[in-house]
């Protein structure tokens, strides 16, 4: 379970740079990201599938389909959504309404498995709701009248984020925790390609600068960007996704997902060069808290699991020949 932690925690904090990148490309619109970022994760993806290890064999079409989907929507449009919502209301706002996930995922991946009584997630849930409204409350504070339009717009394109990631979330637990799952790499592989065949309708959109002239050094920082963010924010961090998602509950993954909220805020206040308002800080610390207490929580129930598991069961009495002895032998069927 560590390591399944580890992993979830390190894909949060890539997938958090998706709060500053927009922003931090200017010149460059979205699209321009977007198309750059996922023909990267495309070509990385085809690259390593010339390894005999990583190529997609053994999938069915449903399967293949499914894969290729997932890259499409949970990638390209996720980032879409995300990208506008941080453009139209800034670095806080996008992260705290995605963030609402860890509350809304957990709750219907416990219905499906109950890993956990709700009376045991209620504090941990209540801890990660409390800190998103705070730092959603004090964002909508901040922002200057005038831009409240933009800052409702960006919440919008916040909410569909949300039911985007959500979408994807649950159907690529799915197909990880099945008794025929793929293998993490070969998945991801099949993601990347997903996601460079879901960007290539996008190439008309794309303007390198939108028109305005761009000079030597915005090239290069676009140019990394879409490096690290194709990369190390897509192919390694999907990866590294695969390894959470087979390795914790799934409700306890969902809740992890509030650490990409807390890395966003972290990247958008560096970026903007602030501190956190105090309101800010507060939730912050609430939502870290409901994480910790929920990793507590289901550690706890794992290594319970465990002993019981490895605990040998006694060996039942061997039958008696007398009537009375398999009668008796009938009730005890009949009690288990």
């Amino acid at each position: 379970m560590i390591l399944g932690i580890a992993a979830g925690l390190v894909t949060c904090a890539l997938w958090g740079l998706t709060f500053v990148a927009p922003r931090a490309v200017a010149p460059f619109t979205t699209w321009d990201l977007t198309v750059a970022r996922y023909l990267v994760f495309g070509v990385v993806s085809a690259g390593l599938m010339l390894h005999p290890r990583l190529r997609p064999r053994g999938l069915g079409p449903r399967r293949l389909v499914t894969g290729l989907l997932l890259g499409w929507i949970g990638y390209v449009a996720y980032f879409v959504a995300a990208a506008f919502a941080v453009r139209s209301a800034g670095a806080a706002i996008p992260p705290v309404v995605i963030g609402t996930m860890p509350v809304v995922l957990p709750v219907i991946a416990n219905l499906r498995e109950r890993a956990l009584p709700w009376r045991r997630l209620a504090l941990p849930l209540a801890a990660i709701a409390a800190g998103v409204a705070l730092v959603d409350a004090a964002a909508l504070a901040q922002a200057p009248p005038e831009n409240r339009e933009a800052v409702w717009l960006g919440t919008a394109f916040a909410g569909l984020a949300l039911v985007i990631w959500i979408a994807y979330g649950l159907v690529n637990a799915a197909v990880m925790r099945a008794p025929d799952a793929p293998d993490g790499l070969r998945w991801t592989g099949i993601q990347g390609l997903g996601a460079a065949l879901g960007c290539l309708p996008l190439l008309p959109l794309v303007s390198l600068g939108d028109g305005a002239p761009v000079s030597e050094r915005e090239w290069q920082v676009f140019a990394a960007w879409a490096l690290l963010m194709g990369v190390v924010g897509s192919w390694f961090a999907t990866w590294s996704w695969m390894v959470a998602a087979r390795r914790l509950p799934l409700a306890l993954a969902a809740q992890l997902i509030v650490a990409e909220t807390v890395f966003g805020l972290v990247y958008g206040f560096l970026f903007e060069a602030r501190w956190p308002s105090a309101a800010e800080a507060a939730g912050c610390a609430l939502q870290l808290g409901g994480v910790a207490a929920a990793t507590l929580l289901f550690g706890r129930a794992a290594r319970a699991a465990v002993a019981v598991t490895a605990t040998p069961r006694p060996e039942p009495p061997a039958p008696a020949q007398s009537a009375a002895g398999c009668g008796a032998g009938r009730d005890t069927g009949a009690a288990r």
